[in-house]
């Protein structure tokens, strides 16, 4: 899945649009779910960050999860400890197909449902 796909997706599932909140940041985006939490954060960011050994800018999708899953998901292609989030809590996810949309969709409902009030 790319950015705008996951963009249209969650319209069509929760009825969230896209929040840009930082001027020194804007392709970063917020989704947040009724309650005004965020369920996921958008980024365009280095793949060094991630520890890969290329200047390459990559979409990357934060999610909330489940810590157990997380552990399991980190040792996955594809999947990293959050970047600039509590990283027990959250999880990234590399927006390059190298993670099926299926799963990215499913990380993105556990998310919604585990910010939900």
């Amino acid at each position: 899945m790319d950015r705008q796909s996951i963009f249209d997706w969650v319209k069509n599932e929760y009825g969230t649009e896209p929040e840009y909140l930082w001027e020194d940041t804007p392709d970063f985006a917020v989704l947040r779910n009724p309650s005004g939490k965020w369920f996921g954060l958008i980024m365009n960011l280095s793949r060094r960050k991630f520890g890969i050994d290329s200047d390459e800018m990559v979409d990357v999708i934060n999610l909330k999860a489940d810590p157990m899953l997380i552990e399991s998901l980190v040792e996955e292609p594809g999947f990293y400890r959050a970047y600039h989030m509590n990283k027990r809590l959250w999880i990234s996810v590399l927006l390059d197909d190298s993670v099926p949309d299926v799963t990215i969709k499913g990380l993105i409902e556990d998310s919604y449902s585990r910010t939900k009030k």
